[in-house]
């Protein structure tokens, strides 16, 4: 079936492994080495934020993997839910598909909060001050209060997507080409201002540590460098994104692989010398208030550059806003399909008649983003992201595993060489770091994922297009 579809594909195939490679960075850099590393650095890790990067990187390339044999299998559009739905069947699709919707809606809120942080960092560079009762999260504040400015980008970003929006591969890489240079300017510019005191001691005593919340959470030592690893595992979604440009790939069999791969790679390095760059300029005691909405333009700010403040801040700014816009249309996307197989209502499958968009279900999408957005601290909304990624991740590990014994004569263009080590290998790593994050946060995501078998039993088994047709 999935074969059939694919030669049917009417998209121009015009995009070869840089250009996928390209767009993976540009799915990967965004708010997780913008916002989350500060986050990371004061409540779990400290100065070894570094090694949290390397343990999530190293889970990741597990799942990474995976994603590459699933995608040279079936190098058609979509995610893990397309590749799981003509592989492994409608059970174990219907929960990737389910632990993606969280991973891009927590993903679109998290980048919602940390845009406002910036947004507001820009605005005070030209001295407007908004109140702060208008600028926080009623946690946050200590009372009632809304973050507005994450709320409006939402619905700005939402009316974009209602609307269409059509990207050619060349201003993708102007875009990618922007992040990247930002992110190389941080750490070479950094590296002058570093104090290695403040990676002394690298690794900090095991501590108790006030959380947003005014939870006193143990933080710090090898526990909270794992601890840390879930809280950024945020910073690694988007490599996936490849996956959705197989109609538009000149060689998807080869060039996904490549891709998936490379952009983790080099994500992950660029990750691991930010995180040393910020620790080292500034003490991750210090990543308190608004520093913590923006630590690498804080940091600079610290150091005395209201020059190369400015450059970060606006840069990321507008890389928050094409993230935030990539998590929406994903979750939309991922929402069309489900529907399209008669998993959900035919609400999430409605197409405007001009506008070639499904507006329904990307109005509600925004609707419920913004408002979440608006009224919840980003500690809980990056757990949470980490929670929807590590858990689809877990399950593409275990959907590729299987398929490997169910059909071992299939045609797999890219082989995972000893899967049965690097699948149970992402499995055990990606649930490890999952155990490793919040409390709150878990209990939230049990709680949808339970939800979420509830509506597949009540409405989409019974709806499903598989079942109507036998």
């Amino acid at each position: 079936m999935f074969e059939q579809d694919m030669k049917k594909s009417e998209l121009k195939r015009v995009l070869g492994k840089w250009s996928l490679t390209a767009i993976g960075i540009g799915a990967i850099i965004g708010g997780g080495v913008f916002v989350l590393t500060g986050t990371a650095a004061h409540y779990h890790a400290g100065p070894a934020l570094a090694l949290s990067f390397v343990i999530a990187g190293i889970g990741c390339i597990f799942a990474a993997l995976c994603y590459a044999e699933f995608a040279a299998m079936l190098p058609v559009e979509g995610s893990a839910y397309a590749y799981a739905y003509g592989t492994v069947g409608e059970i174990f699709a219907w929960i990737i598909g389910w632990g993606l919707i969280l991973e891009y809606a927590m993903g679109a809120m998290t980048v919602a909060v940390s845009w406002s942080g910036y947004f507001n960092k820009l605005l005070h560079l030209f001295g407007i001050h908004l109140p702060e009762n208008l600028t926080n999260d009623p946690v946050s504040y200590g009372g009632i209060s809304v973050n507005l400015p994450a709320l409006v980008i939402v619905w700005f970003v939402t009316w974009i997507l209602v609307r269409g929006i059509k990207e050619a591969a060349s201003a993708n890489n102007i875009i990618v080409i922007l992040k990247v240079a930002v992110i190389l300017f941080v750490i070479i510019m950094g590296a002058f201002y570093i104090d290695v005191a403040n990676w002394t001691p690298f690794i900090p005593e095991r501590t108790l540590v006030q959380h947003e919340s005014g939870e006193m959470l143990p933080a710090y030592g090898w526990g909270g460098i794992i601890s840390g690893a879930s809280a950024i595992f945020f910073a690694y979604i988007g490599f996936d994104a490849v996956s959705t440009q197989a109609g538009e790939a000149i060689n998807p069999k080869k060039d996904m692989p490549f891709a998936i791969i490379a952009s983790l790679l080099i994500c992950t390095i660029l990750y691991i010398a930010v995180s040393l760059v910020l620790t080292g300029m500034m003490n991750y005691k210090d990543i308190t208030g608004d520093a913590l909405k923006a630590p690498v333009a804080f940091a600079f700010d610290v150091a005395g550059q209201p020059w190369a403040v400015f450059v970060i801040t606006a840069a990321a700014t507008a890389g928050l806003l094409s993230v935030m816009l990539v998590m929406m249309l994903g979750q939309t996307r991922v929402f069309l399909g489900m529907a399209k197989d008669g998993l959900l209502p035919k609400f999430f499958a409605e197409v405007h008649p001009t506008l070639k968009t499904p507006w329904k279900s990307t109005i509600l999408v925004g609707a419920v983003v913004s408002i979440v957005a608006g009224f919840t601290p980003i500690s809980l909304l990056g757990d949470m992201t980490s929670f929807g990624t590590l858990f689809a991740f877990t399950m593409v590990c275990l959907a590729v595993w299987i398929l490997r014994f169910r059909d071992p004569n299939r045609e797999r263009p890219f082989k995972v060489s000893g899967l049965n080590i690097v699948a149970p290998m992402g499995i055990l790593v990606n649930t490890f770091l999952i155990l490793n994050l919040g409390r709150t946060a878990q209990l939230f995501a049990l709680v949808w994922l339970a939800f979420g078998l509830v509506v597949y039993f009540a409405y989409g088994k019974p709806r499903s297009h598989l079942n109507t047709r036998e």
